[in-house]
């Protein structure tokens, strides 16, 4: 049985300076030795899914919790509790398409401390997330192939702000009209610097280079 689920309502950050709130949210994860990734995509994407699959390789590795942040339902804080075992929180954002500093720092309040590692699965959508630094220590964005591989030039900020854009559902490419060669390609036109996985949640193919990815990342991190 998966852990208990906590709901809670953000208010929007009294902070008039984001950015300034964001990085010292992030010095105090670092203080706690937690490592925080902010995940992005469209509604669809796979998100969710690629998440309990990366959770299970981990969890007997690194202790984990996810925030899960929709307008409204507890849908996906449940599921990924109940088919992870890990802490697991539903942020509700009242409305708004996105999170930032201040509202991310509410739902860390409300998890165990200590945690090596916080996967925030921000509100779905391709603009607005992108648009605020939610505290993480790296963003990442899910791009399915069904959406198309020409996303990157469509929304540019999204693949410009992740370190990590991982392609998801690429079991379906034999039906879509998708180019793993072309995406990659224009994702590196956006960010040059991007890391680019290909993934299929539901096979598991490209699942083991996306959590050694991460066993390295959080070992570096807490190594510093």
């Amino acid at each position: 049985m998966g852990a208990a689920v906590r709901t809670i309502l953000l208010n929007k950050s009294v902070y008039a300076d984001n950015d300034a709130e964001a990085e010292l949210l992030r010095q105090r994860l670092k203080a706690q030795g937690t490592y925080l990734v902010n995940v992005m995509s469209s509604p669809g994407a796979g998100k969710t899914t690629t998440l309990i699959r990366l959770i299970r390789m981990l969890k007997d590795e690194f202790s984990i919790g996810v925030m899960e942040a929709d307008i409204d339902s507890d849908k996906d804080a449940v599921q990924v509790a109940a088919e992870t075992g890990v802490a697991s929180v539903q942020l509700h954002t009242d409305g708004m398409c996105h999170l930032d500093a201040g509202m991310t720092a509410q739902g860390l309040a409300e998890m165990e401390k200590g945690l090596d590692l916080v996967f925030l699965e921000n509100v779905g959508n391709l603009v607005c997330p992108a648009e605020y630094d939610t505290g993480a220590h790296m963003s990442i964005t899910i791009l399915s192939v069904p959406e198309g591989d020409d996303k990157p030039l469509k929304y540019p900020l999204i693949f410009e702000k992740s370190s990590l854009v991982v392609i998801s559902k690429i079991d379906a490419l034999p039906y879509f009209d998708f180019s793993l060669e072309k995406v990659q390609r224009n994702i590196l036109c956006r960010n040059r610097d991007a890391k680019i996985i290909p993934v299929s949640a539901k096979t598991g193919e490209g699942m083991e280079e996306l959590a050694e990815f991460f066993r390295g990342t959080v070992k570096a991190f807490k190594a510093k």
